[in-house]
């Protein structure tokens, strides 16, 4: 039953929390009750806008949606409502707003927490009895829309600090739908990845680079995970997604996170504290990949009465390179200086081991 409401609202998954959703969404599509949509960026509020639209008595009537964050109020307010000619400057005719363009269907309001309050009030009027005025007009307008909103905030946070009115998301949320973070629900990973890689019978993935792809965290969410395959299918039209191939895409990842100056709504300090954490995981999995590098070639017992004295790896007071250098050292030493052997007991592309070679000045 689960999996086939789930590809009927198109959502790709097998965790519990994306079958209570599509469980959710197959009760209340059939309804006209306002939805608010919640989840971070990237993680398929619109799917399941359209799949609450597509299951509702609505369905053959117009799905319109608009970001209301990427708009100034100015001209959100336009967008919505649509204006008369001459409201403003450069209006040289008329314009029907999306509220109009969406009658008798579904308005999907994503981002509805970046509203300013004065748009909020009309939002609000319209969410209420269904009229609104164009832009340069004094003629209310009536129209039939049902109303789903999304946002990536906590709205009741917002409302605290004055910068959601209260009776605005009472209306909008009657309903509340939840859409966790990729991290959340780390088990859809692989079935994402098939559905992205369906038309690519040439292309897959292998076990060791999927364990990789399971244990990041998705800032970005699926989004993000499609434009991993994107990439994979431009640079890598065929074969075996490796190690390698993840390593390169998450580097980036890590080094846009950290340089790359974007908008981000939170405070200096928040920014600093969310890269501060950042910083911390990324450390974190250096020192487990480390500990298990060292871990993992620790000769037995047997094998060190049988081998000379092994090739001493400093550990305390050394830095996270020098020791990775002494262990590079250790294992081309055990492998008589065969690389492409010490490459595969590192657990490393041939590649990856080449530029760490050049690094350190090994030959």
């Amino acid at each position: 039953m689960d999996k086939k409401t789930l590809r009927r609202y198109g959502i790709v998954g097998r965790s519990s929390r994306m079958k209570a959703l599509a469980r959710t969404i197959d009760r209340i599509a059939p309804t006209d009750v306002s939805v608010l949509i919640v989840g971070p960026s990237g993680s398929g509020k619109e799917l399941v806008a359209q799949a609450l639209h597509s299951d509702s008595p609505r369905a053959d009537r117009p799905f319109v949606a608009i970001n209301c964050g990427a708009l100034a109020e100015g001209v959100l307010e336009s967008e919505l409502f649509g204006h008369e000619k001459g409201a403003f400057t450069g209006s040289v005719g008329k314009r029907e707003g999306l509220f109009h363009k969406a009658d008798g269907g579904t308005i999907f309001l994503d981002e509805i927490g970046e509203t300013k309050p004065g748009m909020q009030v009309k939002l609000l009027r319209v969410l209420e009895d269904g009229h609104y005025y164009p832009v340069g007009s004094s003629v209310p307008q009536r129209v039939n829309v049902r109303v789903v909103a999304a946002t990536n905030r906590d709205l009741t946070e917002a409302i605290a600090d004055k910068q959601f009115r209260e009776d605005l998301y009472f209306r909008v949320s009657a309903v509340k739908l939840v859409v966790p973070p990729l991290m959340e629900r780390r088990g859809d990973i692989q079935p994402l990845l098939q559905w992205f890689l369906r038309e690519q019978p040439k292309l897959e993935c292998s076990d060791s680079a999927l364990e990789k792809l399971a244990h990041y965290d998705w800032p970005g969410n699926v989004r993000q995970l499609s434009n991993f395959v994107s990439r994979m299918v431009a640079l890598k039209p065929e074969g075996l997604i490796e190690n390698e191939d993840v390593d390169s895409f998450l580097a980036e990842q890590y080094a846009s996170a950290t340089h790359l100056p974007v908008s981000t709504g939170r405070t200096v300090e928040e920014a600093g504290q969310e890269l501060i954490y950042r910083a911390i995981l990324s450390l974190g999995n250096e020192v487990r990949i480390l500990r298990n590098l060292i871990t993992s070639n620790l000769p037995n017992e047997a094998e060190i009465q049988r081998s000379s004295p092994p090739v001493d790896v400093p550990l305390q007071g050394s830095t996270m390179e020098e020791m990775e250098r002494a262990v590079i050292e250790q294992i081309l030493v055990e492998t008589g200086g065969n690389r492409k052997e010490a490459a595969q007991k590192l657990g490393i592309g041939e590649r990856t081991l080449y530029r760490k070679l050049s690094k350190y000045n090994l030959s």
